[in-house]
């Protein structure tokens, strides 16, 4: 009897690592094209990107091991 129903575990662990990689590339890539075009990003602007970019990263690590792995191994 499965306990989650439907779920596409694979679908889930791929969207969600490109997700986190796009946040990451967004984040990054939103600092560097900043600080090359205007100088000195305001401090709402850094730390938006800076948080974009860790929560992209943890996403993009933490995704495919939850979604892959774990998850599958419970059902």
């Amino acid at each position: 009897m499965q306990r989650y129903g439907n779920i596409d575990f694979a679908h889930l662990a791929k969207a969600g690592f490109l997700l986190g990689l796009g946040l990451f590339a967004l984040g990054t890539g939103g600092e560097y094209i900043g600080h090359a075009m205007w100088g000195q990003l305001p401090a709402w602007e850094n730390t938006l990107l800076y948080i974009s970019a860790v929560i992209g990263l943890l996403t993009a690590f933490f995704s495919p091991w939850i979604f892959g792995v774990i998850l599958p191994l419970t059902e």
